[in-house]
């Protein structure tokens, strides 16, 4: 193992705080700083958390102490950001999107080859129950050949926090910018890409609405955006991003996933698979198998599938499918079950970025494969404002072996 890390956490919002004890309690970690625009907002962390405080984003890449830069600021930023942080010698972990152009996409990738610094985008849907026991099963051969999928992230703006919401420039973001919680659940099950993309967005009719011209930074009335996308393995993905829906959780999901042996349809908090047999299909309910545990443990209760839908259950506690990732964490993380979120993703993100820079390994969402997640959704909300024009995605191909 290397030297230890020393990481800067940029951003001290909402989201951030899951994180910061994650870093301070891994072991390849010694020390961990804040930085935020605002004096206040850094403050808070540095006495919440115990860390110190370093005062701009720009002295902590130019930092000889700082090794490593978490990226949790606003969404639109992090494309200019990391490809900054990469090229002053820094390893980065991004929060979700890569980036908002394609071109920032590439600058990133540019900047992981020309600087050898580990780049990994923290897409928390890759290590969700629902998407690794459809890779798991895809790649041993149950699915077949992939026919079709529908994956979603249902995320009503009313349910993000009030901050977000005030900052109206911010909110009104196109909901295809923001694509990852759903392009990278069927891509990564799916272990493909796409390659082409029609969609058709839903122009917001609420009053006071941030998504309105000249409300937000990009001009864009869709509070809503749907796609189909070829893949490159001949499938077929319905890809949907909304933030004016009437629905709740689990946000994230896929909902079918059809091979030409068997398929998988979620709903709620049942989970079925279906395969082929001589008379029709054998129907497996594997329910216990995807759910958090926690959540199998309450499915008696009369108001189970209520709490469900008002996420209940899905935070911190893991699922059987996700036990052998799970079993390989360090200790220090499994004596801290409280931290941890959405489907129990932090930990595992966290840790595999630190492993893969200690190692001076390739992370799973390298940025190669970040990329993949997010471009399709950038070209997606193009073809929305086009009408529902077809159009080819730009590709940067596969991550080298290190």
């Amino acid at each position: 193992m290397n030297q230890k890390m020393t990481v800067a956490v940029i951003g001290c919002g909402n989201f951030a705080e899951n994180f910061v004890p994650l870093f301070k309690s891994h072991p390849t970690v010694e020390k961990v700083y804040v930085c935020d625009l605002i004096e206040e907002r850094a403050q808070q962390y540095s006495e919440k958390f115990g860390v110190p405080i370093i005062d701009s984003f720009e002295t902590a890449i130019e930092s000889s102490e700082i090794t490593a830069v978490a990226i949790f600021t606003q969404r639109h930023t992090h494309g200019d950001l990391a490809a900054r942080a990469l090229l002053n010698g820094k390893d980065v972990y991004s929060a979700v999107p890569m980036a908002i152009s394609v071109e920032d996409c590439k600058k990133i990738i540019d900047a992981v080859e020309k600087s050898g610094k580990t780049y990994m985008m923290g897409e928390t849907c890759v290590y969700y129950p629902c998407a690794m026991l459809c890779r798991k099963k895809y790649q041993a051969g149950e699915f077949g050949k992939f026919v079709y999928g529908e994956s979603q992230y249902f995320h009503d703006l009313s349910h993000f926090p009030e901050a977000f919401q005030k900052d109206r420039r911010s909110s009104g973001v196109p909901p295809f910018f923001y694509p990852t919680h759903s392009t990278a659940m069927i891509l990564h099950a799916a272990d493909t890409y796409a390659t082409k993309v029609t969609a058709l967005g839903y122009v917001d009719q609420e009053e006071n609405t941030p998504f309105a011209e000249g409300e937000n930074y990009w001009n864009n009335t869709f509070s809503n955006e749907f796609s189909l996308m070829q893949l490159a393995n001949g499938g077929v993905a319905r890809v949907s991003e909304c933030r004016r829906i009437g629905y709740k959780a689990p946000s994230s999901y896929i909902s079918g996933f059809y091979g030409t042996k068997a398929s998988y349809q979620f709903s709620n908090a049942q989970h079925l698979l279906t395969m082929h047999n001589e008379k029709g299909v054998e129907l497996q309910e594997i329910s216990d198998l995807v759910n958090p545990e926690r959540m199998t443990a309450h499915k008696t209760d009369d108001d189970f599938k209520n709490q469900v839908a008002n996420h209940g259950y899905q935070w911190n506690d893991f699922s059987p499918v996700q036990k052998e990732r799970y079993d390989q964490l360090p200790d220090e993380f499994k004596n801290m079950p409280e931290i941890n979120g959405h489907m129990a993703s932090h930990q595992l993100l966290i840790d595999d970025f630190c492993t893969a820079v200690c190692q001076n390994k390739m992370p799973y969402v390298n940025a190669w494969r970040a990329a993949r997640y997010t471009i399709p959704g950038l070209i997606a909300h193009e073809s929305a404002k086009m009408g529902g024009v077809p159009l080819n995605i730009p590709d940067f191909g596969e991550a080298p072996e290190k």
